[in-house]
């Protein structure tokens, strides 16, 4: 009897559960892809009256201190680019704006095809929206 023959033998159902997994980590990677695609534009109160907007989600790709520029320049505020990732929150680059700017943002983005109307999502409350 051939010994070498013997260690030749493939287990299917193992090489079923390889593929499965493959799958399945193709889908998470995609759905991954999917969150990421969403910009979040929020509202957060400080102290009082004051409130700032952040803006979360923008691609890298985008040079986002031009995007801040102009955005200060059309609506008489203050901002700043923080890389909450230097946090630990792995968020990457967030726009921080002074000011309820949940509406002025959100036209810049799409006026400028910047980002999809779709995949833009407001949270926060209603007022001024």
């Amino acid at each position: 009897m051939d010994l070498d023959a013997l260690s030749g033998f493939k287990d299917p159902i193992a090489a079923l559960d390889e593929e499965d997994a493959d799958k399945a980590a193709a889908a998470e990677e995609q759905d991954a892809r999917a969150k990421a695609e969403i910009v979040h534009i929020r509202v957060q109160q400080r102290n009082g009256r004051k409130c700032i907007t952040t803006v979360q989600g923008l691609n890298q790709d985008l040079d986002l201190k031009r995007i801040l520029k102009v955005i200060k320049k059309q609506h008489c505020c203050n901002g700043t680019v923080v890389d909450a990732d230097a946090e630990g929150k792995n968020m990457g680059e967030v726009l921080q704006l002074q000011g309820d700017q949940r509406a002025n943002v959100n036209k810049f983005l799409v006026d400028n095809e910047l980002h999809p109307a779709d995949k833009i999502k407001i949270h926060g409350h209603a007022r001024g929206v």
